[in-house]
């Protein structure tokens, strides 16, 4: 089944990010429309995929990744604030994993499976 999932790792200290919350958009004609909010479970992932089916279409998204809450909490660290990955949908057969690496001071991301 083709669908967007994502999660998040906290790379200090090796375990998944419980807790964070990540809002996802759809961006047309420049215009930000927010589409579902979620908080990742006890694995740093969400429990159902942000989107399927009917919904998973061609297109451009952004999540934001609410870090600085996280960070705040579990690191003391007031660097980060909100992480946003804006991304495009081209081929909606496939399935697009967008995970968020997270520290205190930096962050990556990538193409997952």
């Amino acid at each position: 089944m083709t669908k967007l999932t994502t999660h998040v790792l906290d790379t200090m200290t090796g375990t998944p990010a419980i807790g964070l919350n990540i809002d996802l958009y759809r961006i047309e004609d420049g215009k930000e429309n927010l589409l579902s909010r979620h908080k990742t479970n006890d694995d740093g992932r969400i429990d159902s995929p942000l989107l399927q089916g009917d919904n998973f279409t061609k297109g451009t998204y952004r999540l934001d990744f609410h870090g600085g809450e996280y960070l705040a909490d579990n690191a003391g660290s007031d660097f980060l604030d909100i992480i946003p990955i804006q991304f495009m949908i081209a081929d909606p057969s496939q399935h697009y994993h967008v995970p968020l690496l997270l520290s205190a001071y930096g962050y990556s991301t990538y193409r997952g499976s």
